[in-house]
């Protein structure tokens, strides 16, 4: 089985519990994703090799290049995806591809060309085409505002799809003994797309000419200890906060560091920051820590509450543990889980994505009121965790 992703940590996280459970059933396991080195440390941790592709997504990231150079380096991505799935995928019974679209197009039209079997995942709904909301919009295309019906706007998202990414997807195509292909987003999600999201944070709403699968997230259970200077502090007194961004730079706030503490202490809480790609760094104080890649699935559960991007595997991370969250919503599906976080009542959604003291301490108030905490707890219990193993079943019926 290859795995294949281009994207941050919440592309190939996913990954790591899936590859684990195909092995568990005899598959031998093999995943594509940026040649990061917190990727690489992940995938050896539980032993499944990692064949890097592309350029480093952390690096990228931080650039933060112009919306402009979209077509240019969707081209590149598209470009190794052949080169380097194409040599990956060789010999393989199936392939399972998500991450960026153009990277999972790439890898679907290798597998096309090979002969085998694909499975086309996404890991938030918001690119399944649906009657009862918008599409995202790419940056730089916005939608006319003058545009409101939903079916308009999916067809402008798939006509903005084919002019970015198109172009490219097609010169490969040919140049490898592939026909073009002249609806991108059709191509990508393929007759029968996964949708690997929680059913009770995400409920997929069966649509009219889209079999969509939901299985689950994609979790993989995490003994790893905490470091023992995070657990002493753990220990040493009341639950802190924990305060983490993930793979956003939060290029929109220099001080968040500063802005997330101060507003932790003005509810009488300790902190801890997780520098991400942010780089956080605690300010100095015994009521402050700061840790680098931890245990989440250990943490989480002990801490006030949760204040966060909204990646959808924090998000479902934080409510497996029954933890408030405070979400403060960056880019792409983020603002989603946000309203989702604040429709179940499990937390707080921050309105905009750049905080400041004020701000934050307002959401951090309505998370941390008992009643949030009780529909947390509650939530919780409903939260499944089966969803890489129900994956790996429907990959591997047989287990060897």
């Amino acid at each position: 089985m290859l795995l294949s992703t281009y994207g941050s940590r919440g592309d190939v996280e996913p990954l790591v519990g899936l590859a684990v459970r195909l092995r568990e059933r005899g598959a031998e396991v093999r995943v594509c994703a940026p040649p990061d080195e917190d990727f690489a440390r992940r995938l050896t941790d539980v032993d499944v090799p990692l064949v890097p592709v592309g350029r480093s997504a952390r690096a990228l990231t931080r650039a933060a290049p112009p919306p402009s150079s979209l077509p240019e380096r969707a081209a590149l991505v598209i470009a190794e995806q052949f080169e380097t799935v194409g040599a990956a995928a060789e010999g393989c019974d199936a392939v399972v591809a998500t991450g960026m679209l153009p990277a999972s197009a790439g890898a679907l039209s290798v597998a096309e060309r090979l002969g085998v079997p694909a499975v086309s995942v996404t890991f938030q709904q918001l690119t399944l085409p649906s009657p009862r909301r918008r599409p995202l919009a790419y940056p730089g295309r916005p939608y006319p505002p003058e545009v409101t019906d939903p079916g308009e706007l999916w067809a402008l998202d798939a006509r903005h799809i084919d002019e970015l990414f198109a172009p490219a997807l097609n010169s490969q195509r040919t140049a490898h003994g592939l026909a073009p292909v002249d609806d991108v987003r059709a191509h990508v999600l393929g007759p029968r797309p996964w949708l690997a999201t929680d059913p009770v944070l995400d409920p997929w709403e069966p649509t009219p000419g889209l079999d969509v699968v939901q299985t689950g997230a994609w979790f993989l259970p995490d003994p790893r200890p905490l470091p023992e200077e995070l657990e002493a502090f753990l220990e040493a007194g009341p639950p802190p906060v924990y305060v983490g961004f993930g793979s956003m730079p939060m290029h929109g706030c220099a001080d968040i560091a500063r802005v997330a503490v101060d507003a932790v202490r003005a509810h009488g809480h300790r902190a801890v920051l997780s520098h991400g790609w942010a780089d956080l760094t605690a300010a100095d104080g015994p009521d402050c820590l700061t840790v680098g890649e931890v245990n989440h699935q250990a943490l989480f559960g002990r801490v006030a509450a949760v204040v966060h991007h909204g990646g959808a595997g924090t998000t479902t991370t934080a409510a497996r543990a029954g933890t408030p969250q405070v979400v403060v919503p960056q880019l792409a599906d983020q603002p989603y889980w946000a309203s989702r976080v604040a429709a179940l009542g499990i937390g707080a959604a921050h309105d905009g994505p750049v905080p400041t003291r004020a701000s934050l301490s307002r959401a951090l108030g309505r998370a941390l009121a008992p009643g949030t905490r009780a529909r947390a707890a509650e939530l919780a219990a409903r939260v499944r965790t089966d969803g890489a193993t129900v994956a790996a079943q429907a990959l591997c019926p047989q287990a060897r």
